[in-house]
């Protein structure tokens, strides 16, 4: 069977799964027996855009939600949740009182276009926010490693004709391990199935000298890149004033599994200095970047300063579970049917956390 008959099956699987489960409330059952935050969730999402098709030329597909889809998810959630900030969340959390049907919403990485889109019609809904931002790119016109990556290597394998070998060759000029590329996932790689094992297998400093090389061969997508550029000191401050939580992200957005301890603290204490001396408000909450952390990534976080962290999975640091606490991470296409359409069902199966029943979890989070 052929990769897209496979993905094609596993659409029908889960959605059939999902009306099923959600029409008798089977999906909230097995959501309580999961180790989460109770009857609360915590959604997350990336880039908000006008055109899903248009973006996805360029971007992640997973990592966009056009403003109507946003408003949709939003709706549906709010008629059964009760919208709160992450510092109400939290608070909740840390007294150890009962947390009930209460939802936040985040938004990771500190794009653009969250403010020009999400952020008007967040302040319309009435619906409290935060952003986790990389406070080394705030207000510069810099890719954020895995979009410069991303963009290079789509230009790379539209070009190339056998990519994973000319992507093989790469890696050996440039003397990092490329044993994982001869075959890739399931014998067929993307660009984004390469970003991916890329990200969680090097150093940020070997990512930069990947897409450097990627780069130097296929040359830069400058048109590609508009639609990366991150928000803007003032831009973060309006929100700010205008009730969103301004979060860390790390300084750099690097995997800090994969970085030394230097690197890890610089990270962690360098973005909260950032974020607190320009704009004037303790920071308390972290996200750690494609949710990964171990046991010493907890320490890390609680010794420096942070009260609560999120991940993009359900597991749990028993000894710091205000600082692994669980995120759903939802894109466009996330909750539709099988005509493309908004599924309540599925979307149901996510908030409580269902799917992590049958995917499992592709995090490390070993010591």
């Amino acid at each position: 069977m052929q990769s897209a008959d496979r993905s094609r099956m596993r659409g029908l699987v889960k959605r059939g799964v999902a009306r099923a489960l959600f029409w008798t409330g089977s999906d909230s059952l097995l959501g309580n027996l999961g180790d989460h935050v109770g009857s609360a969730v915590v959604l997350g999402y990336h880039r908000v855009v006008d055109d899903f098709d248009v973006e996805a030329e360029s971007t992640i597909p997973a990592m966009l939600v056009t403003t109507r889809m946003l408003e949709e998810q939003l709706e549906w959630i709010g008629r059964r949740f009760r919208f709160v900030d992450l510092d109400e969340l939290g608070k909740r959390l840390e007294s150890g009182d009962t947390v009930d049907r209460i939802a936040a919403v985040t938004f990771d990485d500190g794009y653009q276009d969250v403010y020009e889109h999400a952020y008007p019609l967040l302040q319309r809904m009435g619906i409290p926010s935060a952003v986790f931002v990389v406070t080394a790119q705030v207000g510069r016109r810099e890719l954020l490693a895995h979009d410069r990556l991303y963009l290079g290597l789509r230009r790379a394998f539209a070009r190339w004709e056998k990519p994973a070998e000319c992507l093989r060759r790469l890696l050996v000029r440039l003397r990092i391990d490329a044993r994982a590329i001869e075959s890739g996932p399931n014998g067929n790689w993307t660009p984004g199935h390469a970003v991916v094992w890329f990200l969680r297998s090097l150093p940020q400093n070997e990512i930069q000298r990947v897409a450097e090389a990627v780069e130097a061969e296929v040359g830069v997508d400058a048109g590609g890149a508009r639609g990366f550029l991150p928000m803007t000191w003032e831009m973060l401050a309006a929100m700010q004033d205008g009730g969103v939580i301004v979060g860390s992200h790390t300084r750099t957005h690097a995997w800090l599994t994969l970085e030394n301890e230097a690197r890890v603290g610089d990270e962690l204490h360098g973005s909260r200095c950032d974020l607190e001396s320009r704009l004037g408000v303790a920071v308390r909450h972290f996200a750690y970047p494609d949710g990964q952390f171990n046991r010493a990534m907890t320490e890390a976080v609680a010794a420096a300063g942070y009260r609560f962290a999120y991940t993009t999975c359900g597991h749990r640091d028993a000894r710091h579970p205000l600082l692994t606490i669980p995120r759903r991470m939802l894109w466009q296409n996330a909750c539709l049917d099988g005509r493309g359409r908004f599924s309540p069902a599925v979307l149901s199966c996510h908030v409580n956390g269902v799917f992590d029943w049958v995917r499992g979890c592709d995090h490390n989070h070993a010591a």
